[in-house]
């Protein structure tokens, strides 16, 4: 049976009171917290770096999940393994030595992953399957929370799965983008289990009736 996690991406929480954000969303019941890193750069759009990661490492316990849009990325993974990340996550546009970004994420003790815009060709894995611990389907063009499903991406969660089954390798399959209860359990059908959502979770005034309705929309897959 698959193990679904949800990951609520911080970058649509009060960032007056984040400690106190996280806190509660874990309590209602998230597994992973998500971190979107922007650099104003490689996405049009600037957010929150290491500092941050280190500010709210001790108000948690689960997973902290960095996901690295930024160009290049090699100089910042260690600050971010160094500041509590558990798993780092890149765009493969965004290195020049893709192989040897996903080494460098692993020798500072993180799980790795690569992340997939709507755009980009699931080819770049065919090389490093063997470093990947974490494959990140985009379901929205990256750079700014609060956009909406882009249905193509399911084809491309199905074809995730399908190589994170040849490759026989415990990889997580993580969607982001426009995730909300009335679609969580399709980008499940189609083979994901975890899922990044922000506004659909902090927007909502009752974090635990949120994750509590996505979990019962997983129990019908």
């Amino acid at each position: 049976m698959t193990t679904f996690r949800i990951a609520p991406s911080i970058l649509s929480a009060d960032f007056a009171r984040l400690g106190e954000e996280v806190r509660n969303v874990v309590t209602a019941g998230a597994d992973i917290i998500h971190f979107d890193v922007m650099d104003n750069h490689y996405v049009p759009n600037l957010t929150i770096g290491p500092l941050v990661c280190e500010a709210i490492r001790p108000h948690v316990q689960v997973p902290i999940d960095v996901h690295l849009m930024v160009k290049p990325v090699d100089r910042i993974i260690p600050d971010f393994a160094k500041a509590g990340a558990n798993i780092i996550t890149f765009h493969p546009e965004a290195s020049d030595h893709i192989d040897r970004s996903l080494q460098l994420i692993r020798d500072h003790g993180c799980k790795a992953g690569l992340v997939f815009n709507p755009g980009t060709p699931l080819s770049y894995l065919e090389h490093v399957m063997d470093k990947i611990d974490m494959i990140l389907i985009m379901s929205v063009n990256p750079g700014f929370g609060g956009q909406s499903f882009i249905p193509q991406a399911l084809k491309k969660i199905a074809e995730a799965r399908r190589l994170i089954n040849e490759s026989g390798r415990d990889i997580l399959l993580e969607v982001d983008g426009g995730i909300k209860i009335d679609n969580i359990a399709a980008a499940a059908a189609a083979g994901a289990d975890t899922f990044v959502a922000g506004s659909a979770i902090f927007g909502k005034p009752d974090y635990k009736a949120v994750i509590d309705a996505m979990r019962a929309q997983l129990a019908t897959v």
